[in-house]
């Protein structure tokens, strides 16, 4: 009879102890949280009181769309947020590409001149964005691509420094595809919005394989860098190519914005190979989401957006719950991923990656 119920107790223990091994929405509000990609371009404290609200911490990272003047707007605002809220909001710094002087040391000298600055003023990494690849161009009008010899020196610099590169390099493959073959509906109805970005109708410029095999060559050639690729690396349509380069390169890792929706949408056709994934790959996926806060006056309104966000991925990653999206036809099935698995894509990656110090309370 003692045995049976030392048995009894062992077991019911044992029950318990996997079922706490998985967190509930119950869990959401308790567990710090980290986005590793936003866009807070405000001073409002909109985006970050929410944050707090909801246990997040935030990585806010520049980025080179525009000009010279929209890059430095963009670190005073990172600036004035990381200074408000200490350990709390982080940023990634960039540079404007200005091609004068492109393929000269004066041109490298100037560029790391800036990420000099931005680096002694706390940025935690350094951010290149898909002009290069996609928009620059040198003086016979060849584009100028991420792994190209003359961006070397502030390649090098970067690693120096012993940050990392969050990289947005390409596209997600549907901008190369037609309207009607694009998986998800926030690609096709961009595209179908902003046709000068839709690459299908553009094939004088690079395509989708050479902007990741410049990517890759990138990380070829300096094999030293810590790369964390924006969106799933553009590798976001089929986890097993990411597989593919998580394993060849160990230095690179992924954040999920803004691609959550094909991660979804490949659940909806084979959840097991998507879960499988995430749990193989824990230690290399952080999650993000690409919200931004562009000086938005309606608080409730951006407030609703980020929490529904930030609330609906929390189940999809923690729940098996039947779920739909508004981007793709189907359900899917959410993941229930492992509390260990979670605690890394949410918080522990982001810290290790990007080298955090971050306030839990």
């Amino acid at each position: 009879m003692k045995a049976s119920i030392i048995f009894l107790t062992i077991a019911s223990l044992s029950i318990a102890g996997c079922q706490s091994n998985f967190y509930t929405e119950k869990d959401y509000q308790s567990v710090l949280k980290i986005d590793s990609h936003v866009h807070v371009n405000s001073e409002k404290g909109f985006f970050e009181d929410q944050a707090l609200k909801e246990n997040f911490r935030l990585i806010t990272l520049n980025v080179d769309y525009s000009d010279s003047s929209s890059v430095r707007q963009q670190l005073d605002w990172a600036l004035i947020s990381s200074k408000k809220f200490p350990e709390k909001v982080f940023y990634g710094a960039t540079f404007c590409f200005d091609t004068a002087g492109w393929g000269t040391d004066v041109w490298s000298k100037n560029v790391i001149g800036q990420l000099n600055r931005n680096i002694s003023g706390g940025a935690i990494s350094v951010k290149l964005w898909k002009n290069i690849g996609m928009t620059e161009r040198d003086k016979n009008g060849k584009f100028i691509m991420i792994d190209d010899p003359e961006l070397k020196p502030v390649i090098d610099f970067i690693i120096s420094k012993n940050l990392p590169v969050t990289g947005h390099l390409g596209e997600p493959r549907n901008c190369w595809l037609p309207l009607s073959e694009m998986t998800v509906s926030s690609d096709s109805s961009y595209f179908a919005a902003n046709p000068q970005y839709h690459m299908f109708l553009h094939p004088e410029y690079p395509s989708y394989e050479d902007q990741i095999n410049a990517r890759d060559h990138l990380l070829e050639l300096h094999p030293d860098l810590k790369f964390i690729g924006c969106h799933l690396g553009s590798l976001e349509w089929n986890v097993d190519e990411l597989a593919k380069r998580l394993d060849k390169y160990p230095n690179m890792a992924v954040d999920m914005a803004a691609r959550i929706c094909h991660l979804q949408y490949q659940s909806s056709k084979d959840r097991k190979r998507v879960r499988d994934f995430c749990i193989k790959y824990q230690d290399r996926l952080l999650y993000g989401t690409d919200l931004s806060d562009n000086d938005a006056n309606d608080r409730d309104r951006l407030t609703k957006w980020i929490h529904e966000t930030w609330l609906d991925d929390w189940k999809y990653f923690t729940s098996e719950d039947q779920m739909t999206s508004d981007k793709f036809r189907g359900k899917f099935e959410g993941l229930k991923l492992p509390e260990n698995v979670v605690n890394k894509i949410y918080r522990e990656n982001a810290i290790r990656w990007y080298k955090l110090n971050v306030k839990e309370r």
